[in-house]
């Protein structure tokens, strides 16, 4: 047990230290931009008016103040990193006065509810398929399924989600093609439930067409492995029956590095998010950074940027602190 809270110690020190420097780069490269949020925002309340230099450098000054952009470069990372601690991201400059904490929080359910769902369904239906087809090597269906399969896998998620929303958007329009749910609708009751459903199949079809041909394709050859092995042709002349050593003798110990694989994936859950929520106009992460970078509202993209390494990190990290105590050796040390 001595080293395992050794390992402990060790990974929490690497997950301080992922956190750190990735929003320490988030942090250098918003802030070399081009773009002047301060400015950019005393030119978009000047625009349809005249305003005395006076009251323009009064603003100017209160801006920066708000943005946390007064003093040298830094005070301003020390000023960054203080309101960090504390979870203040401060004001978004595309949805002033909003905070950029309130437009994270109300976004992030919608991505964490489309991506969580979305690659367990690939990961379960794809390990089903990929086991079939390696344990059944000859049946003419289950080819068919693995070539199409390796023909999904290098698309981008971004293209089927075009493909899909030309196809069920125009061609054959039978699902909603954009927003997260209904308008006028009551948020409390099963309508509601259903309508994110109905709305959130497109965008999750997409993750799992794309997801579902790696762990198809990864299971298939496990079990082709397991198949060869000693204690699978002896089951099988001993008449026990087919199913049973599928599922109890040769996917059951082909799942054990596909579990690894599941627990990676929902670490890296962010990287099918951005351009597929956008697509759809699906209201989470994705599409609220999209939009970010194009007002040039960096106080919104670092702090998204910033939620994200963290998230991503914290999931690693605890897989990595629960996958150990799955070993017996560990559990009896």
């Amino acid at each position: 047990m001595r080293t395992y809270a050794l390992y402990l110690v060790r990974r929490f020190a690497q997950f301080i230290l992922v956190v750190f420097i990735g929003i320490n780069i988030a942090y250098l490269i918003t802030h070399l931009t081009p773009v002047d949020p301060v400015e950019q925002a005393i030119s978009s309340v000047t625009m349809f008016g005249q305003s005395s230099p006076e009251m323009v450098e009064v603003m100017r000054k209160t801006l920066r103040e708000l943005y946390g952009l007064e003093g040298s470069a830094w005070e301003q990372y020390v000023s960054f990193w203080r309101r960090m601690a504390t979870g203040d991201f401060g004001p978004s400059l595309s949805a002033f006065p909003t905070p950029v904490s309130t437009l994270i929080w109300q976004a992030l359910p919608w991505t964490l509810g489309l991506l969580v769902c979305s690659t367990l369904i690939a990961w379960v239906v794809g390990n089903f398929l990929g086991g079939l087809a390696g344990y059944y090597r000859k049946n003419s269906l289950l080819k068919a399924l693995g070539i199409l399969a390796m023909s999904l896998q290098p698309i981008p998620y971004y293209i089927v989600a075009f493909i899909l929303l030309v196809v069920f958007g125009f061609l054959w329009p039978i699902l909603p093609i954009s927003g997260g749910a209904e308008m006028n609708i009551d948020r409390q009751g099963l309508a509601f439930a259903a309508s994110i459903v109905k709305h959130s199949i497109l965008p999750a079809l997409s993750l799992v067409l794309v997801g579902l041909g790696a762990w198809f394709i990864g299971m298939r050859s496990l079990v082709s492995n397991i198949v060869t092995e000693d204690y699978v042709t002896y089951a099988e002349l001993g008449g026990v029956d087919r199913r049973r050593i599928l599922f109890s003798y040769v996917m059951r110990n082909a799942l054990s590095p596909q579990v690894t694989g599941l627990a990676l994936s929902l670490g890296a859950i962010f990287n099918g998010a951005i351009i597929t929520e956008f697509v759809f106009g699906y209201p989470g992460i994705g599409t609220l950074l999209v939009r970010a970078v194009n007002s040039g509202d960096y106080s919104l993209v670092l702090g998204i940027t910033s939620v994200s390494i963290i998230a991503v990190a914290a999931a690693i990290l605890v897989i990595d602190i629960i996958y150990p105590l799955l070993d017996p050796r560990v559990a009896r040390s």
